[in-house]
């Protein structure tokens, strides 16, 4: 088997999109991920898939959650990005969030927002795959930010490659 260290260099070496995912827990507190495992499933029905780590804080929250939002991070986000990708840290400080028509955290002014109800969820090593049915998107202007070697990069829009 590979070493850990040589799976996880193989792995920053390929440039993902990055997510804030978000639900609510039993109590009705809100709970939040960063994640970049995450990709769409189907167009018929529409599902998504978004993995979360067995040793996130938020992981019992959204093993029980029926409904969850992804947000796709661009340049604006990063910094909150980061926030959410760590243990412990308070990630719903300040008014970037409000709450959805379900009570689910929505991030005010998100690139895309899809607005997903549980469909499925499956173990798989340390992670759970979530698989959500997308039942709304919201999109606006902007371009996501990907994650590559271990930072966030802007995804360059079209116009402006055309004037470098």
């Amino acid at each position: 088997m590979i070493p850990k260290e040589q799976f996880l260099k193989a792995m920053g070496a390929f440039p993902s999109g990055v997510t804030i995912v978000t639900t609510t827990d039993a109590d009705g507190r809100w709970r939040g991920f960063t994640a970049s495992a995450f990709c769409s499933v189907s167009a018929d029905p529409p599902l998504v898939l978004v993995c979360l780590a067995d040793s996130a804080d938020c992981h019992a929250a959204f093993q029980a959650a029926g409904r969850w939002n992804i947000h796709i991070v661009d340049a604006a986000h990063t910094e909150l990005a980061m926030r959410f990708a760590r243990r412990g840290a308070e990630k719903f400080g300040g008014n970037a969030f409000e709450a959805d028509i379900h009570g689910i955290p929505k991030l005010r002014g998100a690139f895309v927002t899809l607005h997903c109800a549980r469909h499925a969820a499956h173990e798989s090593g340390d992670h759970t795959i979530l698989v959500g049915r997308v039942d709304a998107a919201e999109v606006s202007e902007g371009a996501p930010v990907y994650y590559y070697q271990r930072g966030f990069h802007p995804v360059a829009s079209a116009a402006a490659q055309a004037l470098e």
